[in-house]
């Protein structure tokens, strides 16, 4: 393993001086008061049967009551305006499996989206995906329910620091992560996920590379490749908030878990697990084999997501939630589609490079 501190100190400024990426900042995101009939929640509940049948695991009937005449509405909503809603793994249940039509990590998302013929895409995530999204949707109208659904990964760095890298290690190519603002990727060479990082490294044919921004991630790639690794110091706070001897104390409980963690980790958890992969490989990984019991090393509600896939599988839930995932709510999803509101848009002048590079990793052959 060949890894490498860059040694570059970020550059700070006030973060919303550079509008590259456009909201209407002065909009309410507090959501409306919406009140429903009791026809409309009883027909709600019934028409809704089979999407509770796949979350009764982990939401009591009493809750589903609550969503079913949300769910319904957004739906509806979703039909009369040639909308798609796109429901990031972290979502949480009600909203993954409810109102979710394309599941997945942020690039999953982004890709299908570009596919879908709908006017609408509705991002059920954070502030960067509904970037990723517009990048790969240009001609659509994107829009987050929730617009301080942030990242503090994502917010790590900013387009000055990779210009900072780029003159500290000139002619290194610059492989920046998905989980970055649009700014930022404009600035890369290419894009990676947790699940190509290795593979886009690699493709470079380049002796050393930077890989940013999230230093685990880089540790993580460094013993896989020969490549030299230069990181930077970001990191996703969900993630790194675990530790290895928290891991060591779930096997001592419950001997004979499988532990599965995704590589935003810090080290000592990625030597603990059995399995170390993206979003995508952990639920492959657990549908495949159906463990009896599982540690998702991960975002919390990632596991309820994926209790309908994997029945025979009890899950231990190192409950670690992202604060900002959990901005997006059923009302605000549907404030969102009434309203049509927050709408994302990027500089076209920035849209360009970074989907250059964007595109970049989505056509080597991975």
């Amino acid at each position: 393993m060949v890894f490498l501190d860059s040694g570059v100190e970020p550059f700070r400024r006030h973060r919303g001086a550079d509008p590259v990426c456009a909201l209407d900042a002065d909009v309410d995101i507090e959501p409306a008061r919406h009140h429903f009939d009791a026809a409309f929640v009883r027909e709600a509940i019934r028409e809704l049967k089979p999407v509770y049948a796949k979350v009764e695991r982990v939401i009591p009937s009493f809750e589903w009551a609550a969503h079913a005449p949300y769910i319904k509405a957004i739906r509806d909503l979703k039909r009369e305006k040639n909308a798609v809603v796109l429901a990031h793994n972290y979502m949480t249940p009600e909203i993954f499996h409810g109102v979710g039509d394309i599941l997945g990590d942020s690039l999953q998302l982004a890709k299908e989206a570009a596919k879908t013929d709908a006017d609408i895409i509705v991002q059920c995530g954070v502030h960067f995906m509904a970037e990723t999204s517009k990048l790969m949707c240009p001609e659509k109208k994107v829009l987050i329910p929730d617009p301080k659904a942030g990242c503090s990964l994502a917010s790590s760095i900013t387009p000055e620091d990779v210009r900072a890298l780029r003159a500290a290690y000139p002619g290194v190519p610059v492989v920046t992560y998905v989980n970055t603002s649009a700014a930022v990727k404009a600035e890369c060479d290419i894009c990676c996920t947790s699940a190509n990082a290795v593979k886009v490294v690699e493709s470079l044919g380049a002796p050393r590379v930077l890989l940013i921004p999230d230093q685990y991630l880089a540790r993580y790639v460094a013993t896989q490749t020969k490549v030299e690794i230069i990181s930077w110091k970001g990191a996703c706070e969900v993630h790194e908030r675990f530790t290895g001897a928290e891991l060591r104390g779930y096997r001592e409980a419950e001997p004979g878990v499988k532990i599965i963690a995704h590589p935003e980790c810090p080290p000592d958890v990625i030597a603990e697990a059995d399995y170390t992969g993206s979003t995508a490989g952990m639920i492959k990984w657990v549908t495949d084999r159906q463990p009896k019991r599982v540690v998702l090393v991960t975002e919390c509600s990632m596991a309820d997501n994926v209790a309908y896939a994997a029945p025979k599988t009890e899950f231990t839930r190192p409950c670690n939630l992202c604060p900002h995932m959990k901005r997006i709510s059923l009302p605000k999803i549907l404030d969102s589609l009434l309203h049509e509101k927050v709408e994302v848009t990027v500089d076209p002048a920035v849209a360009d490079r970074a989907r250059a590079a964007v595109e970049r990793m989505v056509k080597l052959p991975l």
